[in-house]
């Protein structure tokens, strides 16, 4: 998913506007693979520590300790994340900008506390997640688009950069519900590890109510966005897509954790938010094939 909404941006999306981008296809392709070797290093350490939790919440899943070594896995773990801070170096004094590889450590640094300690605070841990994601639609923009901004175009670049922190902010709010869920679905094992999860504080009916409630907000400003930029802009298509791949499944959701109870509910419901998240960032296709067809046609 990370990798997929990362090439998108570039090749359906920027690529497609009259701008300078500052990187080359193959360093775009090590910024893509530095932030993925990061994703999957957070992946690595999330599963050392998770192996007690898993193991009562989603024992089939459960790998270290079965079909690889606990010492194996911090193997892979610090290669992962020395490679991709590596590359994350290696990118930032491409673009003359060498602070911009802190960027990179801080996201390793973020992902170990997470899985470590921040996992385990009520709301924080799944602030953290959803704020990781974002970053990794906000990356393209530090690298790819502020390096080539000059006097001229920053108008036009502060344009893009905008488009992408809105997606940003949409994934931010969706992953940020479905971290809440998928906590709630994970609420007995967390609980026999001590953890002190939202849905553990509060109970699972009160966390469903506060998930419904930050469900909403996306759903609000997602209507109010669709009618300002993609139905008065005559995006027709957009306003459809958005409508039936975004809204209604999201206002699926929101009546569907009223009755929610047990855990293939919640697993169901953080599925449909995943599927969200995916049509969501999908959308910036549709509005650049949408956008092509009325120039053609104008």
């Amino acid at each position: 998913m990370l990798a997929f909404m990362q090439v998108l941006f570039r090749y359906a999306f920027l690529k497609q506007q009259d701008i300078p981008l500052a990187l080359a296809d193959w360093q775009y392709g090590l910024l893509v693979l530095s932030t993925v070797l990061l994703a999957a290093a957070g992946y690595v350490i999330n599963n050392i520590y998770d192996v007690a939790t898993d193991t009562i919440n989603k024992p089939q899943d459960v790998v270290v300790g079965k079909g690889i070594s606990e010492t194996a896995a911090f193997n892979i773990y610090i290669g992962l994340n020395i490679t991709g801070v590596a590359l994350g170096f290696v990118l930032a004094n491409i673009i003359l900008r060498p602070t911009f590889a802190s960027l990179f450590i801080l996201i390793a640094s973020l992902l170990y506390f997470y899985a470590t300690t921040l996992k385990s605070i009520m709301i924080l841990g799944n602030f953290v997640v959803a704020a990781l994601l974002s970053v990794s639609v906000l990356i393209i923009g530090v690298f790819d688009l502020f390096p080539a901004t000059t006097i001229e175009n920053k108008a036009q670049m502060a344009s893009f950069f905008s488009i992408l922190t809105d997606y940003a902010l949409f994934a931010f709010m969706i992953n940020f519900v479905r971290e809440i869920v998928k906590d709630i679905e994970d609420m007995d094992g967390d609980y026999n590890q001590g953890m002190n999860t939202l849905p553990i504080a509060i109970g699972k009916n009160r966390a469903a109510k506060i998930a419904l409630g930050f469900a909403i907000i996306p759903f609000i400003l997602c209507l109010l966005y669709i009618n300002k930029y993609f139905f008065e802009n005559n995006l027709l298509v957009v306003t459809f897509y958005t409508f039936v791949f975004v809204l209604a499944p999201l206002l699926y959701f929101i009546v569907k954790i009223f009755s929610a109870k047990t855990k293939k509910d919640f697993h169901h419901l953080s599925t449909i938010l995943k599927l969200i998240l995916f049509f969501g960032i999908l959308s910036i296709l549709v509005i650049s094939l949408n956008h092509q067809y009325l120039l053609t046609h104008a």
